[in-house]
């Protein structure tokens, strides 16, 4: 019959979601930089929002199309390899991090006086806060997981929702022992290797955490 897919991949129609998701970005970054430079932050939150309602609109699209059926075994198999990769390159950002961190921890260099942590850092205790936030996020997970088991094998929509809620408020829980602990920090971002690779590790780490929440 003519017309009829001789294929399993879906073929997208034209979108304007790259090029607006383009843009967004551009303006987010060029935004920042006039925020570093003390301009304000409008042209930032300008761009911080059109990244959002992007990210919204063409995941909503994605949705659309697999409920009509255009997820094919083909098409889904690639999803799982993108999703796959995404956590790849996740695994490879924090691992840089951790090099650098062990790596000063095990060579310290002359700079910091060959000891670890640098002088004057005062370090927090592992066996307090940060224990405490270790567990919320590794409940966190096991209530996503639930919600997860019981959408997927129970079919059961109502102990989804309350899986969904509780790592939701889990998660809002770990933000908020993180800002308190960093509003105690007796060390700054800058001015130290062992600052920078703890709020850049903890941070970003933080900042997946809020958009997962």
């Amino acid at each position: 019959m003519a017309g009829q897919r001789q294929h399993d991949y879906h073929i997208l129609p034209p979108s304007i979601w790259p090029f607006v998701g383009a843009a967004g970005g551009f303006i987010l970054l060029f935004g920042l930089v006039l925020l570093f430079h003390g301009q304000g932050p409008w042209v930032a939150l300008i761009g911080f929002v059109t990244v959002l309602y992007t990210m919204f609109c063409w995941w909503a699209d994605v949705i659309a199309e697999a409920r009509i059926g255009d997820h094919t075994p083909v098409v889904q198999i690639g999803l799982r390899y993108g999703m796959i990769m995404f956590i790849i390159s996740e695994i490879m950002f924090f691992s840089a991090w951790f090099w650098s961190f062990f790596k000063n921890a095990l060579y310290p260099m002359a700079a910091i006086d060959n000891t670890w942590p640098p002088p004057g850092i005062e370090t927090f205790d592992p066996w307090h806060l940060p224990l405490i936030n270790t567990l919320i996020l590794l409940c966190s997970g096991c209530a996503a997981t639930w919600a997860h088991h019981a959408l997927v094998h129970e079919n059961d929509r109502q102990q989804m929702r309350w899986g969904l809620w509780l790592a939701i408020v889990l998660g809002l829980l770990f933000t908020t022992f993180q800002i308190y602990e960093y509003s105690h920090a007796q060390f700054s971002f800058s001015g130290n290797v062992y600052g920078a690779n703890f709020f850049m590790a903890t941070g970003f780490h933080g900042f997946h955490v809020i958009i997962g929440t």
